[in-house]
């Protein structure tokens, strides 16, 4: 499966429009992206793909940058807009659809890390140290996500990810993203109605503080005199549970952080791979031998 899901990634890299390398470098661009995608495939560090030995057999005859032109050149931004363009050209949903799912997925680290731009916060089951992916998805694919500290607030997180990718429609979540701020960026952006129960759950007064327009609109659809549609729209917000199950039941998906994968900067072009070789191997229909 490893050597099918590296061709596919190749074969997309190499029908990207990109810049031409300077001719200071001894390593193309594109390079530089294989070694490192090779690498997350097989969740290895770096260091272990710039070894000869650890590649396929036809693979082997070109040279390799070292670890540290590799450390140095994926810092470039030359290789992170390549990157950013294969995993937009993998990810990118294929319509513009008028139902998105939002959420995070909590990325753990071990308590005892000392990598200080990591946060403490809630986590599943409980609390942890690490980061989370936010994302907001629909069934053809992610229009944009996110990596950031655990303790960073899930809405503003999806304040920030909504006004990168405006979408419309429906955006169904679950009852910790109701908050007024997030009501008014979807106010803001036109078109797009958040759907997400209480935080409190229902049956209480909203008060007398203001409310956004948006929200008295989901609360009147979600607990009004006909609520089916609403609710049936807020009941296919399990399905961004499915998309997490699918990023990680699988050898090579993202399943955990290893421990040289840390720093904001080195987390998020980990995810960045993981999210990309699991949309080609959703495309491509590559099943393990074990599935």
């Amino acid at each position: 499966m490893e050597h099918q899901l590296f061709k596919a990634i190749v074969a997309v890299l190499r029908g990207l429009d990109k810049p031409r390398t300077p001719t200071r470098f001894d390593y193309p661009d594109e390079l530089i992206v294989e070694v490192h995608y090779w690498s997350v495939l097989c969740d290895r560090p770096t260091s272990w793909a710039c070894r000869k030995e650890h590649w396929p057999l036809h693979l082997r005859k070109r040279p390799l940058p070292c670890p540290a032109t590799m450390s140095r050149r994926l810092r470039s931004a030359s290789v992170v807009a390549l990157l950013d363009a294969l995993e937009r050209r993998v990810t990118a949903p294929g319509g513009p659809g008028l139902l998105w799912m939002i959420d995070g997925k909590p990325l753990p680290i071990g308590g005892c890390s000392k990598d200080r731009q990591a946060g403490y916060g809630k986590a599943a089951g409980g609390k942890a140290k690490g980061y989370k992916l936010h994302a907001v998805v629909s069934a053809g694919g992610i229009a944009a996500w996110r990596v950031a500290p655990m303790n960073k607030d899930e809405r503003v997180m999806a304040a920030r990810l909504l006004r990168a990718a405006p979408v419309q429609g429906y955006l169904v979540a679950d009852g910790n993203y109701d908050s007024n701020p997030l009501h008014d960026v979807c106010e803001e952006l036109g078109g797009l109605q958040l759907l997400a129960p209480r935080r409190y759950g229902a049956g209480h007064g909203l008060g007398h503080n203001r409310h956004s327009p948006g929200r008295l609109r989901c609360v009147e659809r979600l607990e009004g005199p006909m609520p089916q549609f609403a609710r049936g729209l807020l009941h296919q917000r399990a399905a961004i549970e499915r998309a997490w199950g699918n990023l990680v039941n699988w050898g090579g998906g993202l399943t955990c952080l290893p421990a040289w994968v840390r720093t904001h900067r080195r987390v998020r072009r980990w995810v960045q791979a993981k999210l990309a070789l699991a949309a080609i191997k959703r495309g491509e229909e590559i099943t393990s031998c074990a599935a």
